[in-house]
This record gives structure tokens, sequence and C-alpha cells, in this order.
């Protein structure tokens, strides 16, 4: 019964999260309403979210209810532009990833939708960015698009022509090639001549259009296959139009640290998603290969990683999470308490940026969004009501990581790990000097221990399970008290896969 009424969330793996509650707690604890009683963000946000596959008016109503009130930095959207429509395959999530014009009508809405969403989310105070798929256009011979454009695969009604397309015309197959990852075709799609500079002026004019409107970052889908040189040309020249707009660019380089391409390649033109990250936590999670979460203390550069200054990380995102882009063991929503501790662990850790997912469910992985028979996207908002933890999972919403976007708002002045503590196994604590303190038990026993801190004496909400109230005299949804002492230490015992974390600004005023 809980499974079918939580979703994503079972009763057990939730049952973990809140420490014990009675299971009449579990409902309203992962309701939308329960944040929303919780005390407003106090310092600068710094989460990213990908709100996979949702709907613009969705977004926008996200961003006022939900993500503002409780620290999201930005939402990642879909790709906004024209895109195929393969009703044949039942509407698949890749579709979005093939190309048809440059028009700002998609299945997650209108161009007069987005402009709505942009404007409400930045008064809510979150950035848009958008998934920006310049790389290449459609891999399919000829068909239709959502905005009703007929094209065949190099050649794209008033946008491009043949000659607008590399030559090669054969899928990428030599990945220790940079010419063949560059020149050729990802999994057979229509190679854009990003060299040329109609070719680049086009791409610029469709994402300064989308800056106009407010966008404030982008992501560049596929940037390991557009040689750096021609892709740092486009960026310089979309500045260039707009040199009073700091824009967030990160770019996709999987980079197992094998291959002809590498991500510091791309570091002249912004930051990186680091894969290696989110492989590297769910290694350890999963304790593959005798790793465990006592080795995560090195966890930076050393492994291979990018610079911290330069990383957006994640635990897993809508590639991994279906098994492209390289394979490895990531973990997702499916793997339950898991999931949520290894995120707890990412937005404590102060590496990157993190970048929180946010799916919907599936058994199929080229499933595409809930939709109707007709490919029309399932609204996340029916009665002012998010229907979340069902067909859509809304991970973002989770109680043990949407309290962790908090925790890593208010520790953001500390940039370094301080107090670590571990069983050199599976059990790890660490603080975040005079600004906050995590304890994980990835063990399948409690962990009881007093823990050191640099946190002032206190009464602190476990925001795992809830942050302050309004007033700040309580903790919301039930959440557990920890008292730490003058000396900053505090003693708790922890349930098999919990965690704990606490931060000044989940301090009760009395």
């Amino acid at each position: 019964m809980w499974k079918i009424v939580l979703g994503a969330v079972s009763a057990s793996s939730l049952l973990g999260l809140v420490m014990l509650l009675s299971p009449s707690a579990l409902v309203p604890a992962l309701s939308s309403e329960v944040s929303l009683t919780q005390a407003p963000a106090a310092t600068a946000p710094t989460t990213l979210v990908h709100l996979f596959e949702w709907t613009w008016t969705d977004i926008a109503t996200e961003c006022e209810t939900y993500l503002g009130p409780n620290g999201y930095r930005a939402v990642q959207i879909s790709p906004p532009h024209e895109h195929i429509v393969l009703a044949d395959y039942g509407y698949p999530w890749w579709q979005r990833y093939q190309v048809v014009s440059y028009q700002l009508e998609s299945r997650s809405g209108s161009r007069a939708d987005l402009q709505v969403m942009i404007d409400r989310c930045r008064e809510a105070g979150v950035a848009i960015y958008a998934d920006a798929v310049i790389n290449h256009m459609t891999g399919f011979e000829s068909g239709v698009g959502s905005a009703g454009t007929r094209f065949s695969k190099y050649d794209y009604p008033d946008l491009y022509a043949p000659e607008d397309f590399h030559n090669c015309r054969q899928p990428v197959t030599d990945y220790d090639d940079a010419e063949n990852v560059t020149q050729c075709e990802l999994v057979g799609l229509a190679d854009l001549n990003t060299g040329s500079g109609a070719v680049q002026a086009t791409i610029v004019d469709y994402m300064s259009e989308l800056v106009d409107m407010g966008v404030a970052g982008f992501r560049i889908d596929a940037a390991k296959h557009i040689r750096n040189e021609e892709l740092g040309q486009i960026l310089d020249r979309l500045r260039d139009r707009h040199p009073e707009t700091a824009l967030y660019i990160y770019q996709e380089v999987i980079d197992p640290g094998t291959e002809a391409i590498r991500k510091q390649d791309y570091y002249d033109s912004g930051n990186v998603l680091d894969f290696k990250y989110g492989r590297f936590i769910g290694e350890a999670f999963l304790g593959l290969e005798g790793q465990t979460l006592a080795n995560l203390q090195t966890l930076g550069e050393g492994w291979g990683l990018a610079p911290s200054s330069r990383a957006v990380v994640f635990t897993d995102n809508h590639d991994k999470q279906r098994g492209h882009g390289g394979g490895g063991d990531y973990l997702t929503y499916k793997n339950d308490d898991l999931y949520a501790l290894a995120n707890v662990f990412m937005l404590a850790f102060p590496y990157g940026k993190p970048q929180v997912m946010s799916s919907f469910a599936f058994d199929d992985p080229e499933q595409g969004p809930p939709a109707d028979a007709n490919g029309t996207t399932r609204p996340v908002y029916q009665n002012d009501q998010a229907n979340c933890f069902d067909v859509w999972v809304c991970e973002h919403r989770w109680p043990a990581i949407s309290g962790m976007v908090g925790f890593r708002n208010a520790t953001q002045p500390v940039a370094e790990v301080t107090d670590w503590w571990s069983n050199q196994a599976n059990q790890i604590a660490f603080g975040r000097g005079d600004r906050g303190f995590v304890a994980i038990n990835r063990e399948a026993e409690p962990l009881t221990h007093t823990f050191q801190t640099q946190l002032p004496q206190g009464r602190y909400c476990n925001v795992v399970q809830g942050g302050l109230n309004i007033d700040g005299t309580a903790c919301a949804n039930e959440a557990k008290v920890v008292l730490v002492n003058r000396a900053g230490q505090f003693t708790a015992t922890l349930p098999e896969m919990t965690a704990l974390a606490i931060h000044v600004e989940a301090k009760l005023r009395r």
C-alpha cells in the first residue's frame, strides 16, 4: 500500500529517512505543503535542479511554491526548440534532443508559456538554464516537428541546407580520434558544421533570443562532439551580444579519462558536467570493488575530477539513469533510501556545483514523460496541487534532498571539510566549520556516537527530516531536535540507512 501511495519512495526507505516516525507521519512528511511552513532560506542559493520534461506552466508554479521557498538556485529546463515528433516510437524522451527548428514550440509549451515561466521563476528568485542542443539536428530522413515544420535530414526550411553539415555523414566510431568524434554523427544525428560562420551566427541568434527572454545560462548538450575552439567561438559571440549578462555555461563532456577528448579542453568556455563524480558516489554507496563511504574523504581532483570551481556534479542525470552516456554504476530514484543518502552526501560535501535530478517514473529506458495517447504531457500540477511521488517522481521534494539544499546554502561560507569521523567503513560524519555538520549511516546496524562539531551551543533541527518553521520555534515535519553542548558536541543514534544534518540556519530560537 505504501509503495502505491508514495510511488518512488518505498515505505521502508522513507521510514529510515524520517528516523522511525509512525506510519501516519509518512505521507504528510512528503506532502508539498510541508516545506512551505519552513523558514525561507537566508543565504544565497547554490543548487541546480533538472525538472526533466516538465511543462513551462508547471515549472513556473514550482518555482513560486517550492523551489524559491526551499532555496533552489536554478532550474535546468528541457530543450525549448522545435523537436521531432515520433508517434510511432511512443513519443520517447529523446525526441526532445532532435532539433527541427529553433522556434520555441515544444511539448513543454509555447514561446509565450516559456516567457511567462522565465518571468515568474525570476520573480521567485530562481534562474532558468536552457538545455542547448547545438551540435546536431535530427537523425531521421524526413519528418514533422512539434511546430509543424517539415524537414529532411540535411535540409531544414529557412534554417540549414546540406552545405551547413559536416561531410562525414557517418556515425561516430572511434573515440580515440578527436576528428571522428567532432566531425561525424553522434548516433546518426545530422552533424552541424559548427566551424562555419553562418552556422555559428544562426546558433547564436537562437541562444541570444533565449537570453533576451531572461534565460540565465545554458547546458551545452553533446559539447564533446563540437570542437572546443568552435564552441568557444559560438559562446564568445553570444557573450559579445550580451556584455552585461553573466551567463552560466556548463558543458556535457563525458570524459572517462581514456579518450582523445578531455574535459579540460573545454574549461575556457565554461564549466563541465563531471560524470566521474556520480560514478564514484555510486560505487561507494553500493560498496563495489571494496569502496566505502570512508574512502570519500579525499574525493576531489586527485580522483581525476575537474577542479571544484569548474565542476557541475550529480549523482545521476537523465542519461545515466537510463544506462546511457558511457555506462558506470549510478544510483537513481529506484534505489530509494540509498539514493537519498547519496544526495545527502553530495549536498553536504563541498565539491562542485550540485545538480539534483527530478525524474518521471519509467520502466522502458526509451519511455517519454507521462502523457495522453496523443503525446501531450500530463501536468504535474492539478487543482493547485503537485502530484508528486508517483508518475512524477519529484526527487527534489524528497525531505532528505530538499532539506540538504538549505544545508548547502548555509554552509557555503566554509569551503572545506572539518571534523571528519568514520568507522573506516560506511558510517561517516563531517563538519563545515561553524556552519553545519552531517552524519550518514550506510551500515545495517544503528550508529550511536558523540560527535565533535564547531557549531555554537543550541538546539538544531535535523534538516534531513525538516527545517525550522516560520517563527523559528519548532522543527517542521516533527523533525528530530539535536542538542549541541558548549563544547560543540552532541550525541545521537542514527538507525541503519539514515542521516542527520544540522546547520546554523536551522537552529531553534528558543
